[in-house]
């Protein structure tokens, strides 16, 4: 066992407790990360508010980089001192979804032996299979890519999820081709990146529908050719304009029943939704299925940009280290651990793209 710190999710829309666990060493086929840094993802903030239920307490946070400091039996292409990102896509390798090139939505069996404890015992959940707000995690082999040195570690944990839920969820899940129209909604943290993703991929020309007027100029910058609000009584109707005719692609990037609802109504014939965006469980959308059965038109649900993270992750780290992926630009706040009730404040007033926790601040 090795003692670390960690922010503990004790009761659902509570502030997180910094707390002492006791950390198990890694079984076999899994590693031991010291982390460097950790990023504040709207999907852990709706997990500690409750809003998908789960078990408690917890340690969530599931976008982490650091270096591999232990190893278990059975590792292969791994050694300690690695520069790794630490993703929450445990994959088996051989279920069907697996192996019909899809991990992102693996149903082969996992381990549940726990790896977070207290001092008494009482067994911690290890959220996401990460735990990742916490000096040091515990992981399976599968959820890591080594990346190189020279990447500084704000930059490599955003390498874990939003980065590559948004670039994969107009790649790989909406399968857009270069020449076609895309429409991103929302221009948070994953929007931005669903932007890059249609920049780099060619898009024709790029619309990015926001409640504010501030994002909208910032999605410019990452390669939106148009920006409209979302608050126009019907904002699709100018992205229809500003196409000359409806979207190929539209990426929802965000949990809000209003935006999945109208989310269709960009589309062009034949075009594709992508479902990217988690409300709260239980939230319900309307659709008239007539117009998507008649239009040719798909609605495409996607889990972590449908990824497969040894092929897509050294693809996006080469991008950044070429210039032609925006990383650095997307850290909007560098805190320390136990700053983190305070950094997750920040990034539900909606104006942060990234917060950081980096481990070695002081």
């Amino acid at each position: 066992m090795t003692r670390i710190r960690a922010a503990v999710c004790t009761a659902f829309d509570a502030p997180l407790q910094i707390e002492e666990l006791d950390l198990r060493a890694p079984g076999a086929g899994e590693i031991e990360v010291t982390l460097e840094a950790v990023a504040i993802c709207h999907s852990d903030i709706s997990y500690a508010t409750g809003a998908w239920g789960g078990a408690l307490p917890a340690v969530y946070g599931h976008e982490a980089a650091g270096r591999v400091t232990a190893l278990g039996e059975g590792i292969s292409g791994l050694q300690t001192g690695d520069r790794v990102v630490v993703t929450l896509i445990r994959a088996c390798g051989t279920c069907p979804t697996c192996a019909s090139g899809r991990p992102t939505i693996c149903i082969g069996d996992r381990d549940t032996t726990p790896v977070l404890t207290r001092p008494d015992g009482t067994e911690v959940m290890s959220a996401m299979f990460c735990g990742a707000f916490a000096e040091k995690v515990v992981v399976d082999q599968s959820q890591v890519v080594v990346l190189p040195d020279d990447m500084p570690p704000e930059a490599v944990c955003l390498l874990a999820c939003g980065v590559i839920t948004g670039i994969g969820a107009v790649i790989n899940a909406g399968k857009m081709r270069p020449g076609d129209d895309v429409v991103v909604i929302g221009a948070g943290g994953v929007g931005l990146n669903a932007i890059q993703g249609a920049h780099i991929g060619g898009a024709r020309r790029i619309v990015a529908v926001d409640m504010s007027e501030e994002k909208l100029d910032i999605a410019r910058a990452f390669g939106a050719t148009d920006g409209i609000l979302a608050t126009l009584d019907a904002p699709w109707e100018a992205a229809h304009t500003a196409l000359g005719r409806g979207a190929d692609v539209v990426a929802v990037t965000v949990g809000a029943i209003p935006a999945y609802e109208q989310a269709m109504r960009y589309l062009g014939w034949g075009g594709r939704m992508v479902m990217i965006g988690m409300p709260h469980s239980g939230a319900m959308a309307t659709y008239e299925p007539v117009v998507p059965a008649f239009m040719g038109q798909e609605m495409i649900g996607s889990k972590m940009g449908d990824v497969v993270i040894q092929r897509d992750i050294p693809w996006m780290a080469d991008l950044y280290r070429q210039g032609r992926l925006k990383l650095d630009e997307l850290v909007s706040g560098r805190w320390r651990l136990d700053q983190i009730n305070e950094a997750i404040a920040d990034t539900m007033t909606g104006g942060a793209r990234r917060n950081v926790i980096l481990f070695d601040s002081h």
